[in-house]
């Protein structure tokens, strides 16, 4: 069982406080009275989210949270104190925000993005403000052009941050927000590139799948002149790409997951083999 997250636990007994759950490797825990429905009997299964009650002591409870270990969501702050703050996050005891992982000034009843994270000192679940240290700088250049989850952010001065498929950071520049964005919004967006940093452009709108540029019109036109055929890989050296293509090995990579995509080339051991796809307009 994991704390911070929903576990799917089997009911082993029932005892006055409540039932005790047991996992695959039969580790115990309380769901309380409360949590019990008529339909709960021994042998059930039950998803649960596992946190520690007022008392520190490891709990389930069938009540779902805000937000989850490793998410990211705008909470209320309900107590500001010199150690810290308090946050709700649906449950009857209030997530602590320490005062080391917070990046501005907490007003009570103002909402702030927070992400849910585990101490593994202290074996507890805790609220953070510094988000950045928790996304994940993005290396799969087959992202471009394909629709991801958005949640928006706040402006900045380039655009709105936003946070893609709840792992990586991105950005909506200004001069491509097509509609009026709100902080907490969620929605579905576009990844127009990969850049060399991890982040994510994003447009709002559906990119243009006809449009090839010239670096993979230059491989297509090799294969085509090649039977179909190209001895490059993304593990050939650099050089030899340069060489055959006259691409850097950074531009020759992105070209060949764009492809792959839309399903124009096979990645094989050895090579690139064409599919022989009609190009659309």
């Amino acid at each position: 069982m994991q704390l911070g997250k929903i576990n799917t636990l089997t009911i082993k007994r029932f005892a006055p406080p409540g039932a005790y759950l047991i996992d695959l490797q039969e580790n115990e825990i309380l769901l309380p009275n409360k949590y019990l429905t008529p339909d709960m009997e021994e042998g059930t299964e039950v998803d649960v989210f596992v946190m520690r009650d007022s008392s520190e002591r490891m709990v389930a409870v069938t009540e779902r949270p805000h937000i989850l270990l490793g998410d990211f969501a705008f909470l209320n702050v309900v107590e500001v104190n010199p150690y810290g703050a308090f946050v709700d996050w649906g449950l009857d005891k209030d997530l602590f925000v320490p005062f080391a992982e917070q990046r501005q000034r907490l007003a009570i009843g103002d909402r702030y993005l927070f992400t849910l994270l585990y101490d593994f000192e202290t074996d507890r679940l805790f609220g953070s403000m510094k988000i950045k240290k928790v996304l994940t700088p993005c290396q799969d250049m087959s992202l471009e052009g394909q629709e991801v989850d958005l949640l928006i952010c706040d402006e900045g001065k380039l655009g709105r941050n936003v946070i893609v498929n709840n792992r990586y950071e991105g950005l909506i520049f200004k001069d491509h927000q097509s509609q009026l964005l709100e902080s907490e919004q969620v929605c579905k967006g576009y990844v127009a590139k990969v850049r060399e940093d991890g982040k994510l452009d994003i447009r709002l709108e559906v990119p243009n799948d006809s449009r090839y540029d010239a670096a993979e019109q230059k491989i297509l036109d090799m294969l085509a002149s090649n039977d179909g055929f190209l001895a490059l890989t993304d593990k050939s050296d650099p050089e030899e790409v340069r060489a055959i293509l006259g691409l850097s090995k950074k531009t020759f990579k992105q070209a060949i997951g764009k492809l792959y995509k839309h399903r124009r080339i096979a990645l094989e051991a050895d090579g690139l083999r064409s599919l022989n796809n009609p190009r659309t307009t």
